[in-house]
């Protein structure tokens, strides 16, 4: 298919303006969505191809801001070949419905970053959406499966982010315990360079937590994980659901997030609800011990420890099987569900104009779904990426 030619998506259910249209269409044309209205009636122009959708629930394509790796790279060790590492994961993040995502270093050595960082450009699969710094400006006590060796404090302030990072233009989103000196101040600088600041791996009491958004934050990293539990007293950042107008990722693999916390969320407040994998190298490979960087983890049962600890060390569940796990514990319907997957991470990354969405002028990037919500097909800019097997779609030359 030529990326001019007008494609016709018909013989589906799409998900669009928050409802399921039934027996509705989509038309393509250069990588993003027509308006059907202006094509037939303005240009008087008939589709060059039709997609029988076999009747799938079209989808935007799901966005992932928090992937460590998967397929045996983790991004944050994967010094040597950066490139054919991003790549790996991208191509396979596409069998997922996954279209955008967020590549992810934990806290590493300002070594690494220098290395890393300039080499986290265009992919071949999923689209790389800018790069997730988990650290290491994050509280030791918080630490989670980082390594203490590598945190920092910002001695000279903003200097110090420079220094360690090096070159921030391909950093989107960096995670920051706000309690840290001088933490608020530089959030403040941050933002006011359009980079997105997330509230994680922190001790922060509530006021702490609110003085943090108010510089600008407007993201918490993986709610429940890696922060104070809740207090009456002191609700700590899980406050913020409640006070202030904020988004959250939630690992919703039955592993990080029990059910029952998942519907405290969703219940609380479900438009800065973000589903997020928290996916590690080994995402896509087999139960057993596996070594990640520096750690030998566990995977059994669909979740991966440090070995010989009860500690998490990321998700290994895809981000699809996170949607249908999330409309199970809340019963909040497949359109709910998928939006915390899609429009969601799309508005709070500040791209809902055209990722997350299929509304007119949008970039053709369309997951199919069955009735189920299992992956059929995955298409980027109106190209199919990955289908799961061959008869899940027909396409017709007219």
């Amino acid at each position: 298919m030529e990326n001019s030619e007008l494609i016709r998506f018909e013989n589906c259910r799409i998900l669009k303006h928050g409802q399921i249209v039934e027996n509705d269409y989509l038309l393509v044309r250069n990588g993003k969505i027509e308006d059907y209205m202006k094509v037939y009636f303005d240009e008087g122009k008939e589709p060059d191809i039709k997609i029988n959708c076999k009747g799938a629930l079209l989808s935007p394509g799901l966005i992932d801001i928090q992937v460590n790796g998967g397929f045996g790279i983790d991004f944050s060790y994967n010094v040597n070949d950066v490139e054919k590492g991003l790549q790996t994961v991208s191509e396979g993040l596409l069998q997922y419905g996954i279209t955008g995502f967020c590549p992810t270093l934990v806290s590493s050595s300002p070594d690494v970053y220098k290395e890393i960082l300039p080499k986290m450009g265009c992919t071949s699969g999923a689209i790389n959406l800018g790069t997730h710094v988990e650290g290491p400006f994050v509280n030791k006590a918080r630490v989670g499966a980082h390594a203490i060796s590598n945190l920092r404090t910002f001695d000279e302030g903003m200097k110090t982010v420079e220094k360690v990072y090096g070159n921030l233009d391909s950093i989107k989103i960096i995670t920051i315990a706000p309690e840290i000196e001088g933490a608020l101040d530089v959030i403040k600088q941050l933002t006011n360079r359009g980079i997105i600041v997330s509230i994680g791996h922190s001790e922060a009491n509530l006021r702490t937590a609110e003085a943090a958004v108010k510089s600008g934050a407007s993201l918490i990293t993986h709610l429940f994980n890696a922060m104070v539990p809740f207090h009456h007293r002191d609700p700590g950042i899980l406050g913020l659901l409640t006070t202030e107008p904020i988004y959250f990722g939630l690992i919703n693999d039955g592993c990080h997030t029990h059910p029952a916390a998942t519907r405290i969320a969703y219940r609380t407040n479900y438009d800065g609800l973000i589903l997020v994998t928290d996916a590690i190298s080994a995402l896509g490979l087999h139960e057993g011990v596996h070594r990640i960087g520096e750690l030998e983890i566990e995977i059994k049962e669909n979740c991966a420890h440090i070995v010989g600890t009860n500690t998490l060390c990321g998700s290994i569940l895809p981000l699809n099987k996170c949607v249908k796990l999330f409309d199970e514990y809340t019963k909040c319907g497949k359109i709910k569900a998928l939006e915390a997957a899609t429009l969601h991470p799309a508005q709070m990354l500040g791209i809902a104009d055209k990722k997350g969405t299929l509304h007119e002028g949008a970039d053709a990037d369309i997951t199919f779904f069955d009735d189920n919500l299992d992956v059929l097909s995955t298409w980027i800019g109106g190209r199919c990426m990955y289908a799961k097997c061959t008869n899940s779609f027909e396409i017709i030359k007219t």
